[in-house]
C-alpha cells in the first residue's frame, strides 16, 4: 500500500496529540514533584521544558522570531 501525504500527516498529528496528552497529565501531577520537594534543579528542568515549548508555540503561532 502506498502511503499518501495525508496518511503521514494524520500519523504525525496523532503522535503529537499523544505527546501533548502525556505532557498535560504530567503537568497535572506537578511533573512528579511534591511541593515540599521542589528545588532549584526542578525549576531549571521546567525552564528548559518551557523554552522548548516556546520555540514550538512561537513557530506555530508566528510569534517571537517567527512573527511576520
Amino acid at each position: 500500500m502506498r502511503r499518501t501525504a495525508l496518511d503521514a500527516y494524520i500519523a504525525k498529528k496523532t503522535e503529537i496529540d499523544t505527546m501533548l496528552a502525556r505532557l498535560a497529565a504530567l503537568s497535572e501531577d506537578h511533573f512528579n514533584v511534591a511541593p515540599d520537594e521542589v528545588n532549584w534543579g526542578h525549576v531549571g528542568t521546567l525552564t528548559y521544558y518551557a523554552g522548548l515549548l516556546k520555540r514550538i508555540t512561537d513557530r506555530a503561532f508566528k510569534e517571537g522570531k517567527h512573527a511576520e
